[in-house]
C-alpha cells in the first residue's frame, strides 16, 4: 500500500497566502494594491482588535499583503527561508515557529497608535529565519550570540519606512526563542540516546 505524499509546509503556506491575496485583490477590485476597507476587516486594524474584540484579524492579518510587491518580495523570502526550516524542523514544529512569530509579531504591534492597519506575512517569516538561524548553530554546539547578530543585522538591513518594524522585531524574537528551544530539545534526546 503506498503512502500518501506529504505536503510540504512552504507549499501550504504558499498556497494561503497566494488565495488571500486573490480572494481581497477580488474583493477590493485590484490586484495591485489591497483595498483600506479590505485591510481594516482582513488585516490588523489594531483599534478593531484592542476595543471591538477582533482578534482573529492577528492570524488573518499574516496571509494578507498590503499590495503586489509587498505579496511578491514576502512570497520570496517564504521560499528561501521556508526550504531550509523545511530540512531542519518537523511540519509541527515549522507551522509552530511560523504561526506563533507572526502571532506574535502582531500582538508587538498592538502598541502603535489604535488607528495603525497592518498586514504581511512578514512576521512570521522574520521568526522563521531567526528559527532557523538560531537552531543550526544551537545544534552545532556555537554561541547563539553570532546568530543574534546576524538576526538583528538582517533586520535593520531589510526594514523600509513602510514597514512595521514592531512585527519584524515580534516575529524574529518569537523564531530565536522557538529555534533554540527546538535546538535544545533536540540536543537533549541525542545525548540520552548516547
Amino acid at each position: 500500500m503506498k503512502h500518501a505524499k506529504k505536503l510540504s509546509p512552504t507549499l501550504v503556506l504558499l498556497s494561503l497566502n497566494i488565495l488571500a491575496y486573490l480572494y481581497t485583490s477580488l474583493l477590493g477590485d485590484s490586484f495591485i494594491l489591497t483595498d483600506d476597507n479590505v485591510l481594516r476587516i482582513y488585516g490588523q486594524f489594531n483599534y478593531a482588535v484592542l476595543y471591538q474584540g477582533t482578534w482573529w484579524q492577528l492570524l488573518t492579518s499574516i496571509f494578507v499583503h498590503v499590495s503586489i510587491i509587498h505579496f511578491i518580495s514576502n512570497m520570496v523570502f517564504l521560499i528561501l527561508f521556508g526550504l531550509r526550516a523545511e530540512e531542519l524542523f518537523s511540519d509541527s514544529e515549522y507551522y509552530l515557529a511560523y504561526l506563533s512569530s507572526g502571532i506574535f509579531g502582531g500582538i508587538l504591534s498592538l502598541l502603535w497608535h489604535p488607528l495603525t492597519v497592518s498586514a504581511g506575512a512578514s512576521g512570521a517569516i522574520f521568526g522563521l529565519f531567526g528559527s532557523v538561524l538560531i537552531y543550526m548553530r544551537s545544534i552545532a554546539g556555537r554561541s547563539a550570540l553570532g546568530a543574534l547578530l546576524a538576526a538583528f543585522l538582517f533586520l535593520f538591513v531589510t526594514v523600509s519606512s513602510n514597514a512595521n518594524i514592531l512585527a519584524h522585531l515580534g516575529g524574529l524574537v518569537s523564531g530565536l526563542g522557538i529555534g533554540y528551544l527546538l535546538a535544545r530539545r533536540k540536543r537533549a534526546v541525542y545525548y540520552r540516546l548516547v
